[in-house]
């Protein structure tokens, strides 16, 4: 197939992503962004909003009903000729489709076929329906974002759907593509969110085997309860964030504020003092304005950071001049408004992710991927 002129770790590795929405995506974006050559397809009338544009970043587009002899045979035939398949529907909806890993790996025994759910592809709850709260439910995480009224508050939907779904996903497929060319043999990548969301707590469950999680919510060490580890009021209803765990940077901290450093330093890890410290803290970050703690401590290593919002970050001057948030150099596509991106990620010296060529429009590559397989007759 022809495949676009791209630089990347992951060029020249072909993708076939079948629909979805979330984690899914993101994985199949993680890899186009990384040099893979993607084509998604999709079935006529799906909702893609604008706020999909991100995501569905970096692709061709194919829109075919997946029912359809057309569409099951069109799907089978890029994964004849692709490395990866990906694919996000609950267990099973690809074997009834047509397009499963019996089928498409009898047709490219070398492919990997990354299959990305909630409930992973089997286990009791594996066919019932659930979003990224609900699989942080189950997997142990969410309560440990609870305050010390008890109620649980999701982390927006990174920890699940991007960090221990996408993400992973995206690690299982090019590692299963490494073992793949090594072998010849490819396999399916099963990834859940659970079984990711539980690998993330890996630090987690240590402390609380050791002790060093047990207080109520809100009272142990990384949720708030340190007053070296969480967020402060400011004067102008605004926050700063502290994480000043390392002594080093506690004593700078203490000193910034002008407080007493010698009694404070020497109590820094007694749990029982954390209250009184954390109302002295609050006292001090209340009397001047954000912007004002920003300047102040400017020049003092000591682990303190505004709190910005999703607007304020994309011109912070740090992530300015990495580029971090940026309007990619589209060349063409049709959409008025075009929505901020994050850079490819992580950083590669000598084979650097890519931006997209042209803004993602459903159906755009539909007829030109048919006639690259013959399928246009």
């Amino acid at each position: 197939m022809a495949e676009a002129s791209h630089t990347g770790p992951l060029a020249g590795l072909a993708v076939v992503e079948v629909g979805g929405i979330g984690p899914g995506p993101f994985a199949a974006m993680m890899l186009a962004d990384l040099g893979a050559s993607v084509v998604r397809v999709d079935r006529p009338g799906e909702d893609l909003r604008a706020t999909h544009q991100v995501l569905l970043r970096g692709r061709r587009s194919v829109v075919l009903d997946l029912k359809s002899d057309l569409g099951r045979e069109t799907v089978l035939a890029l994964a004849e000729r692709s490395d990866v398949l990906v694919e996000g529907f609950r267990p099973g909806v690809a074997e009834r489709l047509g397009f499963g890993p019996d089928e498409v790996l009898a047709r490219n025994p070398r492919l990997v076929y990354g299959r990305m759910t909630g409930w992973g592809q089997d286990g009791p709850y594996a066919a019932l329906a659930g979003h990224d709260i609900t699989y942080l439910a189950v997997s142990g995480a969410l309560e440990t974002f609870a305050g010390p009224d008890g109620r649980p508050v999701p982390p927006l939907n990174l920890l699940g759907d991007f960090g221990g779904g996408g993400m992973l996903l995206a690690l299982g497929i090019v590692s299963a593509v490494v073992h793949a060319r090594a072998s010849g043999v490819g396999q399916v990548v099963d990834a859940a969110i659970v079984d990711g969301v539980a690998s993330m707590t890996a630090m987690h469950q240590a402390m609380l085997s050791s002790g060093m999680w047990s207080r109520p919510r809100g009272a142990n060490l990384f949720d708030g309860g340190a007053p070296f580890y969480r967020c402060y009021r400011t004067s102008d209803d605004r926050w700063m964030a502290v994480g000043a765990i390392e002594p080093v940077f506690y004593e700078r901290l203490l000193a910034g504020l002008g407080l007493d450093v010698g009694a404070l330093a020497a109590e820094q890890m007694d749990s029982g003092s954390w209250p009184r410290v954390s109302r002295l803290f609050e006292d001090v970050f209340a009397t001047r304005s954000r912007q004002d703690w920003v300047d102040w401590f400017a020049d003092r290593d000591a682990c303190v950071a505004p709190v910005l919002t999703a607007a304020e970050a994309v011109s912070d001057p740090h992530l300015t001049a990495r580029a971090t948030y940026a309007l990619p150099p589209v060349v063409d596509g049709p959409t008025a408004v075009r929505p901020v991106h994050p850079a490819p990620a992580p950083r590669f010296s000598r084979t650097p992710g890519r931006w997209p060529a042209e803004e993602f429009t459903l159906g755009r590559h539909t007829d030109e991927v048919l006639r690259e397989l013959g399928l246009d007759g």
